[in-house]
């Protein structure tokens, strides 16, 4: 194997630049990416058709309890005895691997996502199968970069490609694709990336038709234009969907939270497993990703509200408008706790059915009021506020409804409805849901280039170590040998454990080197001073960058457990801080 890929090398070494190699590794990315995207969908489709022959089919209802912690168990055991690794969520896992990892994804991810997301969704995990699914193909990229050694900034652009090229193969929306890669996943449009991007995502919705045919998640047709006097009611639903967001995004971080304190995954397994299997006896449309029910309401048809257990005692579009604002507040419990028993999914699905629902309840509250409206437009539009709302993603959000209904004619509405939702839900949540987290962690990266450039610079790879070290147990005389054999004008003193005590300079001893009969009497200790800023060996470049700046000094130690490690330089700092900045500029 590794004789073939040094001769693929050497051909792409003699006969293709970077830019055209990267093409045509786009290219194979993208079609990983729709194969790998119509594995997952039948694989759970699969699983689902299985668990709803018609020998299981009498007792079906009652056995939602068992579907969820069944297909839990299963994903939760995989990760911990077959791959014995964390597999992560979806799109957080892949922004994680370029801000912290540089862009390398463990190659366990190239299977373990497809595997446990068809299990926790099959039986009824209330979560998508884009994350994963992306997940997936930007592993695939994160190998190739890696198998054809390629610079980070290379890599981040085939995770970037294999980003768009899942969402492409399962939307069918390649320019949406695109936008979702910039806006979410963070790649910066530059010549250099965008051919990628496109050739990915095309290469993979072709892989995709070819493999499933042209079917589509959303079986709609836009029979009836809005009115420009419907305007205030989309502004309206633009802040509904925003507060809708923001309601979604406290009560996951609140559920994570709560997860996250049991320690043990039983425990998790257990109390996530049985509530989840509880909201969906209650209500099966929480059962799965949910793209049924959200094709149903485009439809006008309700009859997936109606499977509540209790929706036969009540009529009325009253009852409907409680009801489903019940399984708007219940599907993001439902989705919460699939991720916090240990499932594995994404958010995307989960967003969409909850906008269509927020979108169905506006829309019935709208009529009752007296409003001529188109019912399934606000559906359309609401799924878009949620997508820009949650996710942050105004864009994608415009982009994908628009294209999916195969046209723009709610392209304004879309727009204002998006805006106001996004503008909504950044005056309370600063991150959005794929974000949080990463955030609270210092792990994210942002479309701020000076910001991203930072956050690369490795504090390992600029701690100079060749400080000659004296121990504060010696002399004046001891010093002066250190100073003989080096070329530097500081050195550390450290005790016999090396631990980190202090620091004497040139300009303290200049004075007494040339007198011998004080190098006996004079002691280390009398003539280091202890230095007001230290570097911990852990600490975040930006901090250590505001400490340079706040001090204007030039060089600083380095402790790690109050061990001396070794010094860093603003000079050192600058200058990576530039290879950097002219790595990334590079087009």
């Amino acid at each position: 194997m590794k004789n073939y890929i040094d001769n693929i090398s050497r051909i792409r070494t003699k006969y293709l630049n970077d830019t055209q190699f990267l093409s045509i590794i786009s290219i194979i990315v993208g079609i990983t990416a729709g194969i790998v995207a119509a594995l997952i969908k039948n694989s759970v489709h699969g699983i689902q058709d299985l668990l709803k022959m018609d020998t299981l089919r009498s007792f079906q209802h009652y056995a939602y309890f068992a579907y969820p912690l069944f297909g839990l168990l299963i994903a939760i055991l995989f990760a911990k005895y077959v791959v014995r690794s964390g597999i992560g969520h979806g799109i957080p896992s892949v922004l994680y691997a370029i801000s912290e990892d540089k862009g390398r994804i463990k190659k366990h991810n190239m299977f373990s996502s497809i595997i446990s997301s068809a299990f926790t969704v099959g039986f009824g995990g209330s979560v998508g199968l884009e994350g994963p699914t992306v997940a997936t193909g930007a592993a695939y990229g994160s190998y190739y970069g890696n198998l054809f050694h390629l610079s980070y900034k290379y890599r981040v652009i085939l995770l970037g490609a294999a980003s768009a090229g899942a969402m492409s193969a399962i939307f069918k929306a390649p320019i949406t694709a695109i936008v979702f890669a910039v806006e979410v996943i963070m790649i910066d449009l530059t010549a250099t990336s965008l051919i990628p991007l496109l050739l990915a995502s095309i290469s993979a919705v072709l892989t995709s038709y070819y493999i499933m045919g042209p079917d589509v998640l959303y079986h709609f047709k836009l029979n009836e234009l809005y009115n420009m006097s419907d305007m205030p009611l989309f502004a309206g639903l633009g802040v509904v969907t925003g507060l809708v967001s923001i309601y979604f995004t406290k009560v996951y971080i609140y559920l994570q939270e709560f997860f996250d304190k049991q320690k043990s995954w039983l425990n998790r397994l257990l109390i996530g497993g049985l509530v989840l299997g509880a909201l969906i006896f209650l209500f099966p449309a929480l059962y799965g990703e949910g793209y049924e029910a959200i094709n149903e309401a485009l439809s006008g048809n309700f009859s997936y509200v109606q499977d509540f257990i209790l929706f036969d005692q009540f009529s009325g579009t009253q009852y409907l408008i409680i009801f489903l604002v019940l399984v708007i507040l219940l599907k993001v419990v439902a989705t919460s706790v699939t991720f916090g028993a240990g499932g594995v999914g994404g958010i995307f699905a989960p967003t969409l059915f909850i906008g269509a629902n927020t979108g169905l309840v506006y829309a019935l509250g709208a009529q009752l009021l007296g409003y001529d409206i188109t019912i399934e437009n606000f559906v359309l539009v609401a799924m878009a506020g949620t997508i820009s709302g949650n996710l942050h993603a105004p864009l994608t959000a415009i982009f994908l409804i628009a294209e999916i209904t195969g046209g723009y004619q709610l392209f304004v509405p879309l727009m204002l409805v998006a805006t106001i939702s996004y503008l909504t839900t950044k005056t309370f949540a600063k991150n959005s849901v794929y974000t949080v987290q990463l955030a609270r962690k210092g792990h994210l990266m942002t479309h701020h280039a000076d910001k991203n450039i930072i956050k690369l610079l490795d504090l390992n790879d600029l701690i100079e170590t060749d400080f000659k070290s004296v121990k504060i147990s010696q002399n004046l005389g001891d010093l002066v040998q250190a100073i003989t054999n080096s070329n530097r004008n500081v050195f550390p003193v450290v005790d016999d454990d090396n631990n980190f005590i202090g620091v004497v300079t040139m300009p303290d001893v200049r004075k007494i080197i040339f007198k011998p009969e004080l190098y006996e009497k004079t002691k280390i200790k009398d003539i280091m001073f202890i230095p007001d800023i230290i570097i911990q060996a852990n600490e975040p470049m930006s901090s250590i960058i505001t400490k340079f700046k706040n001090t204007g000094i030039y060089n600083l130690p380095v402790v790690d457990n109050g061990k001396y490690v070794g010094f860093v330089s603003r000079a050192n700092i600058f200058s990576a801080y530039r290879k950097l900045l002219q790595e990334f500029s590079a087009d």
